[in-house]
């Protein structure tokens, strides 16, 4: 009788990864995803996928730093307190921070004006064998740019290309970087953290009420909640016009924390997989060489216990 083949770590998570993947092939509505979904999952089994999905993660990192060839961009996006920060330390918990590096994007500096756009972004990419994230990223240019046009003013533009095309040209440059970054070994993955207002207001509280929280506020949340609807409108323009075939966005529940750490995990998970990643080997001359120094250090403790 011959053995059933066994699913691969990507068709085992499937069902937390393709309802939420949008490649820009069909229309695309944020209204259309619920921001509370939960899956077939509760607290505990969520718990127990997170746990499995941290371990292999941490097989997976030690293969693709030893490996040298392929790099990881993880780029997170989402209304203030929607979880990104506590997303990144519970699913790179064990990491080796020595192949894994997070830059998060505040307001940009006086030097980083005199650039492009896309340049802070680019000079902080990932080199081959690690992973990098993005806490917040290069679509704040097209986001609270948007948002608030007085910004766009600060990135000393020649008047004559700041049109009402701007954005949609954003949109092509940012998409064609991110396929130029694929073409030479780059996996990008982008996650959006699709978070309610209420379940905004209900972190929001939770952060006024705690003092050891209290940091993480600041007033200016409270003018940026006041523009929602714009912010949602211009997230769905940047999913419908960025979303790819070689780098997708991930529209994720993001109302309870621990379903959305199960689909980032499990998302980061099964993209490594199909890079097939492997621990270099050596060749034979290195082998010969390396038997023979086992040999050596052998025999040496052999002398030493007489």
């Amino acid at each position: 009788m011959s053995k059933k083949p066994s699913k691969s770590l990507a068709q085992e998570l499937d069902r937390y990864i393709t309802p939420f993947r949008h490649d820009g092939s069909g229309k695309f509505h944020l209204k259309d995803h619920k921001t509370d979904e939960k899956g077939d999952l509760d607290k505990e089994k969520a718990q127990e996928l997170l746990d499995a999905n941290k371990k292999r993660l941490i097989e997976f990192q030690e293969k693709l730093y030893a490996q040298d060839r392929w790099s990881l961009l993880i780029v997170f996006q989402a209304m203030d307190a929607g979880g990104k920060d506590s997303a990144i330390k519970a699913i790179f918990e064990g990491i080796n921070p020595q192949g894994c590096e997070v830059s998060a994007f505040k307001a940009p500096s006086s030097k980083e004006l005199n650039h492009d756009f896309l340049w802070r972004h680019a000079v902080a990419l990932p080199e081959r064998g690690h992973i990098g994230i993005f806490n917040r990223s290069h679509y704040e240019e097209c986001l609270v740019t948007r948002v608030h046009p007085e910004i766009l003013a600060k990135e000393k533009l020649p008047q004559k290309l700041v049109t009402k095309n701007i954005w949609t040209e954003r949109f092509e440059d940012i998409s064609a970087w991110e396929r130029y970054l694929c073409r030479n070994g780059t996996v990008v993955l982008k996650f959006f953290l699709n978070v309610s207002k209420d379940e905004q207001r209900e972190r929001f509280l939770d952060r006024l009420e705690d003092p050891s929280k209290q940091w993480k506020f600041s007033m200016d949340d409270i003018k940026e909640r006041a523009l929602w609807p714009r912010y949602q409108a211009v997230y769905q323009d940047i999913v419908r016009h960025t979303a790819t075939s070689h780098a997708p966005w991930y529209v994720v529940p993001a109302d309870h924390k621990w379903f959305a750490r199960v689909v980032i995990g499990s998302v980061i998970n099964a993209a490594l997989e199909k890079l097939d990643l492997r621990f270099p080997r050596a060749d034979k001359a290195s082998v010969a060489e390396f038997d023979a120094v086992r040999k050596a250090l052998e025999q040496e403790g052999k002398k030493r216990a007489k």
